[in-house]
């Protein structure tokens, strides 16, 4: 039984809104915003602790993907003090999305992150 509620609807737009930001300083401080200080992501790829390693782990999925931004899929599932989003990385160009997934996020009592777990659904074909 989910009971969603704003505070974890909010958590997740903050989390996107950071993985959108592209510019160094709008970078830090969506993650800032979104993430206590001591706060992780973990997914396949990557495990990183603090504000610095978060920004890094963004910064080069954009490397990796430029033009591409990450967008929600569904709503936000959330009770208690954890969250469950899907979302996708989108080609703003073409519309393709050659990249999905879903993210557990847990929230501190002011609502930011502190553990992302992260989860891929999909991933390009490489040659």
């Amino acid at each position: 039984m989910s009971v969603n509620t704003d505070r974890h609807e909010s958590a997740a737009a903050r989390y996107f809104e950071a993985w959108n930001a592209t510019e160094p300083q709008a970078l830090a401080k969506a993650v800032a915003a979104a993430w206590t200080a001591d706060g992780g992501y973990t997914d396949p790829l990557a495990d990183v602790t603090g504000h610095e390693q978060i920004a890094a782990v963004i910064t080069a999925a954009h490397a990796q993907f430029p033009g591409f931004v990450f967008r929600p899929l569904g709503v936000v599932d959330g009770h208690h003090d954890t969250a469950r989003f899907a979302w996708e990385l989108v080609n703003e160009a073409d519309g393709s999305a050659p990249v999905a997934g879903f993210d557990v996020v847990t929230l501190t009592e002011d609502g930011r992150i502190q553990k992302v777990f992260g989860f891929l659904d999909r991933l390009p074909v490489t040659a």
